[in-house]
């Protein structure tokens, strides 16, 4: 009886160690008596017990990080950088016989060609050229993991830090980047705005101008309308009156006579001009003669007495 249960007992174990679950996301390689015999997919496995021996590898992607390290910049400036590595196992025998211990190495490995890439580049290009820096380090990796049986997916950088110092200068400097921009903007508004109100004052001008200009023309052309309207009522007084002397037939007494009616407004001294017809002329020369020739008399006879 007891030795029927140590048989059970063994047979047993013999089972379970010859029976291996391999997940849909590992492969695993067999050994058998230290040498590698096969490799095995998902699902279930048998074994050949104390002599086979089945190792896993996990092929999904995985990510190691990179712990942080000091980098001298192509300008000898210290930067700690932190970054971190995306990879997959595309190769279960390489990556388990070619390499003691992967995650180790990948970690030197991205260390050093971290190192080389940041030396190449100055303190800005490292702070402002992180996809290139990623770039270069996967392909970097990628060639020197390939013979691991690895790809490495994505390198990231997390963080690059300055020196503390170093961080005030770039802060100074930003901020007298913003005021110098800001006291640009409001110099472009300023401008801007004195350009509008002078656009402004202009049109206004121009329309003022404008206006006056018209006003003044209306105003001569009203001027023009009254004088042109006085003078053909004039002329037409004239004519009327021209017509009604000659209709009426007068003499030339009576025509004498209105002159010296005249020649009476006349001698009350407001007017400083005088226009006289031909005819006038000739009387007032008559009577001229002959107050002349009065004052001429009495002189002579004076002088003969």
């Amino acid at each position: 009886m007891i030795i029927a249960l140590i048989v059970a007992i063994f047979l047993i174990i013999i089972v379970s160690t010859s029976l291996k679950i391999v997940r849909p996301y590992e492969k695993a390689l067999v050994e058998r008596l230290g040498k590698f015999h096969r490799q095995v997919e998902s699902g279930l496995n048998f074994i050949v017990p104390f002599i086979e021996r089945i190792t896993k590898v996990d092929i999904r992607e995985m990510v190691i990080d990179v712990p942080p390290q000091e980098v001298i910049t192509n300008d000898n400036v210290i930067v700690t950088v932190d970054a971190v590595i995306y990879y997959e196992i595309t190769d279960a025998y390489r990556v388990i016989y070619n390499v003691g211990d992967f995650t180790s190495a990948a970690v030197k490995l991205a260390q050093t060609n971290l190192r080389n890439v940041i030396g190449e580049l100055e303190l800005d290009q490292t702070l402002t050229s992180r996809e290139r820096i990623n770039t270069k380090l996967r392909e970097v990796l990628d060639e020197a993991t390939d013979r691991w049986g690895v790809k490495v997916t994505r390198v990231e950088i997390k963080k690059i830090d300055p020196p503390d110092d170093i961080m005030d200068a770039m802060s100074r400097q930003m901020k007298a980047e913003r005021m110098k921009r800001a006291s640009i903007l409001e110099a472009e508004g300023y401008k801007q705005s004195e350009i509008t109100k002078a656009e402004g004052d202009k049109t206004s001008a121009i329309l003022k101008a404008e206006g006056q200009s018209e006003s003044i023309k209306r105003v001569a052309e009203a001027e023009k309308f009254k004088l042109v309207a006085e003078a053909e009522g004039q002329s037409q007084a004239i004519i009327n009156v021209f017509n009604a002397i000659h209709k009426g037939n007068p003499s030339k007494d009576l025509i004498t006579i209105k002159y010296l009616d005249a020649l009476k407004d006349i001698s009350n001294g407001k007017a400083s001009k005088i226009f006289m017809p031909y005819e006038v002329s000739g009387i007032l020369g008559s009577i001229s003669t002959m107050v002349e020739a009065a004052k001429t008399n009495p002189e002579k006879e004076e002088n003969n007495q």
